[in-house]
């Protein structure tokens, strides 16, 4: 290819200016794929920004942005998502389960999937049946920059993006040529002398992802300008007809938080009785009794993930990206834990003990590192996700640990220096949700995810936090099984278990938005000062 000496790096431009919202890329694009009615790989956003009189309407491209640093990749458990040399972020449909995380990391909202095949016309047409795509249903799907058209010219000397024949279709029926596609390695192509001679702005790029779809937000004349307050304030986020607006994410739901919720609950606590054990001579039988709610809660949490992914049947597709996927070293760690329960019952040993431990204390930071990989959700990326997490399954653990001994009056349960190692996972869990809360918006998150954790929070710093570490401190100090210290014991452990599930719960199905499109730079044009 004249100019290209490297591997190609193929990107797109949108210039912002000329796009007239005809929306014949999106058309193009479908016809190009044959994606179902409910499936979109290219979009068109209607954006209305300003308020009277200094407004202004554009239109905005949105679709897989290809990241030279995809969040989608790593996170992907089977290898289902790769991305080639050339830049390209790529689907496999064969491996993929559809367990939606590569959809939860996207920060570019580019991924769908399509749990059953639909039809334009509510009923299949000789036409549709010919081209229907099997393989895309129950799993996750995405643009691919037309890929086979790329590949093709690149194999008969064609230059994609200079050749309409070998461009992906969306840049080829552009009527207003608003996207050029091209190598942005190559110094002498399209996308290189556009982005060299205009100024341009990539879509969320304090995120590191280095998108390689850059916009043009400038004409002659006329320079672009930054948002004010009123294109970006909190109620303008908040009103979902917005189209720039993360809506609730819809991948993960009520299944993927009763796995967080029973998960981290279950490896917390039996995380806790390995300690207790140890540390403060917690007796075998109570130990293995302990194992056995653990081992019930995890495999409760477990069978909704099972629900969740698309394709059940290659289920044990996730064992094969422990190189860099947080689940499939989940998996590995309920691989370890599961035979070593099993073998300490049959025969109990202290170092199946110690085996039994490590994994849940593994599969409980799995788990917490599961969300925070999930750059695509800003509520779940925040820095102290991982922390926050990790911290309330193991308060969860012991909460199990003190309603146990509660309903069966024995001091036996509680060992010696639990109440005291409560007291510090209360008084933790509970700075780490309210530092969490105040460095929520400086963190990213938008106002309607704020707003969730916000009416949570009374709820997980009250009953989850404030009343476990009341009641702890009367554990330490009263007699066992006095009146107090039973009560002490019930309201320790209910407190923490129900905050645990508020906070979770939250956190998955109700704090879950979507990032949000963002315009880092504007055209100047429109209506009042917007014109001038």
């Amino acid at each position: 290819m004249s100019g290209a000496a490297t591997t190609p790096r193929w990107g797109m431009v949108v210039d912002i200016n000329r796009c007239v919202g005809c929306q014949t890329c999106t058309i193009a694009c479908k016809h190009a794929n044959d994606t179902a009615p409910d499936v979109q790989w290219r979009r068109v956003l209607d954006v209305e920004t300003g308020a009277f009189p200094d407004v202004q309407r554009l239109f905005l491209v949105v679709g897989c942005q290809h990241c030279a640093d995809p969040p989608c990749v790593p996170v992907c458990p089977t290898g289902a998502t790769r991305q080639r040399p050339d830049g390209l972020v790529t689907m496999n449909y064969d491996t993929c389960i559809g367990c939606g995380y590569c959809a939860v990391a996207c920060p570019y909202q580019a991924r769908t999937i399509a749990h059953e095949q639909n039809w334009y016309f509510g009923v299949a047409t000789a036409q549709e049946r010919a081209v229907a795509h099997d393989e895309r249903i129950g799993v996750a799907q995405k643009c691919t920059f037309c890929i086979e058209r790329v590949d093709e010219g690149v194999e008969r000397g064609s230059e994609p993006g200079t050749d309409l024949d070998y461009t992906p279709a969306c840049a080829a029926s552009c009527i207003a040529q608003a996207i050029r596609f091209g190598d942005f390695n190559n110094p002498d192509s399209q996308v290189s002398r556009l982005t060299a001679e205009h100024a341009s702005f990539q879509m969320h790029a304090e995120l590191g992802t280095d998108p390689q779809i850059r916009y043009l937000y400038e004409v002659p004349g006329a320079p672009g300008r930054d948002p004010t307050p009123e294109d970006t304030n909190d109620d303008v986020m908040r009103d979902l007809e917005n189209p720039l607006v993360g809506k609730h994410q819809a991948f993960w739901d009520f299944r993927a938080a009763m796995n967080f919720t029973l998960g981290g609950m279950g490896s917390g606590l039996a995380a806790l009785a390995t300690a207790a054990h140890f540390l403060s001579g917690l007796a075998p039988p109570v130990l293995l009794a302990l194992y056995a709610v653990a081992a019930t809660l995890i495999a409760i949490g477990l069978f909704f993930v099972f629900l969740e992914i698309g394709r059940k049947r290659r289920f044990l597709y996730v064992l094969l990206r422990p190189q860099s996927s947080w689940m499939t070293r989940e998996t590995y760690c309920v691989a370890v834990l599961v035979p070593a329960l099993v073998a300490d019952w049959l025969a109990p040993q202290a170092w199946l003990h110690g085996l039994i431990g490590f994994a849940a204390l593994g599969f409980l930071i799995c788990q917490a590192r599961i969300v925070y990989a999930a750059r695509g959700i800003p509520a779940w990326r925040a820095p102290l996700i991982p922390w926050l997490l990790t911290s309330t399954g193991l308060l969860e653990g012991l909460g199990l640990i003190a309603l146990t001994h509660a309903l069966f009056q024995a001091p036996s349960v509680f060992a010696p220096g639990m109440a005291a190692t409560g007291t510090v996972l209360a008084f933790l869990t509970g700075t780490l949700w309210i530092a969490y809360r105040w460095s929520a918006r400086a963190q990213g998150l938008g106002p309607l995810a704020r707003d969730a954790i916000d009416r949570a929070a009374p709820i997980v710093s009250v009953v989850g936090h404030a009343i476990p570490l009341a009641a702890l401190v009367v554990l330490t100090s009263s007699a066992p099984n006095s009146a107090s210290h039973l009560f002490a014991s019930v309201a320790a452990g209910a407190g923490a278990v129900l905050g645990g599930i508020v906070c979770k719960v939250t956190l998955i199905t109700r704090a879950g938005h979507q990032q949000s499109f963002a315009l880092p730079k504007l055209p100047r044009r429109g209506s009042g000062t917007r014109a001038r």
